[in-house]
């Protein structure tokens, strides 16, 4: 659910085109063979008439019975797109998504920096615009037996020697 709702606010793509392939009406429009179509991915994933009030806050639960029942439309989640133009990795996307978690979440406590200004923004894909500074603390082993200890930080590199002149 979480890793859905964090598809739904900030999809990997914004926005794919799709060409009409015979005349066809939609929502009332008529649309020519040919006519290529935006569909906007990242509005569609925010508009409170497909996802309610909330639409613009994280809440993991609205996914609590599906993917398909989390909208008013079982069609509205369309992060990787949908149909024969699904994305092909979308299903190792979320794999690593989630084994990555896993692994970071065994090991790691975490939190946004205070430094942390959430601006996403859009040139060409969805990115934060002023980065996404976290700070992770190691869990110790009185925390978590079953992980190991940091290892300790590496020596500092040995002084420069200093170069016999040639004269």
């Amino acid at each position: 659910m979480i890793v859905n709702e964090s598809l739904r606010l900030y999809p990997p793509t914004i926005a794919t085109i799709r060409r009409a392939k015979t005349d066809v009406e939609l929502g009332g429009y008529k649309i020519p063979r040919g006519t290529e179509l935006l569909i906007p991915i990242l509005a569609v994933h925010h508009d409170q008439a497909i996802w309610g009030n909330d639409a613009n806050e994280f809440n993991p639960g609205r996914f609590s019975e599906g993917v398909a029942r989390a909208a008013n439309h079982p069609l509205a989640f369309i992060p990787f797109g949908v149909g024969v133009r699904t994305c092909i990795g979308q299903n190792l996307a979320v794999l690593q998504t989630k084994l990555a978690l896993a692994i970071i979440l065994q090991r790691f406590s975490f939190r946004l920096a205070p430094s942390y200004q959430h601006a996403p923004t859009v040139l060409m894909l969805l990115y934060p615009q002023y980065g996404a500074p976290i700070i992770f603390r190691h869990l110790s082993t009185l925390d978590h037996p079953h992980c190991p200890p940091p290892p300790p930080p590496p020596p500092p590199p040995p002084p420069p020697q200093p170069q016999p002149s040639s004269s």
